[in-house]
């Protein structure tokens, strides 16, 4: 999986490509824990995201709890099939997710 990382003021923005799933999602959730100090807009683009796995929804759990103390969280992007597994885990209701 591929990590980019966009930092601007107080907004930061995770562009993931590839797979989130059990092997990659403790490195994204490295990627993101060093980043959270002074954000107040969290952005993650999976618009080339071609998986996500229960591991992978736990560090978006896990960031967007992190938001809710200091700013708000956004998901940009997400593919029919990613859309369909946030349905299903009932994400769609916890998450914000534009298209």
């Amino acid at each position: 999986m591929n990590i980019t990382k966009t930092k601007e003021g107080s907004k930061l923005t995770v562009t993931l490509e590839g797979r989130l799933d059990t092997t990659t999602s403790p490195q994204l959730e490295e990627e993101i824990k060093d980043e959270f100090e002074g954000i107040k807009e969290l952005v993650l683009d999976i618009k080339d995201l071609e998986y996500i796995s229960s591991a992978g929804l736990r560090v978006l759990l896990f960031a967007q709890k992190k938001m809710n103390t200091q700013g708000s969280m956004v998901i940009k992007g997400a593919n029919e099939e990613i859309m369909e597994i946030f349905e299903v885990t009932g994400f769609v209701d916890i998450l914000t997710i534009e298209s």
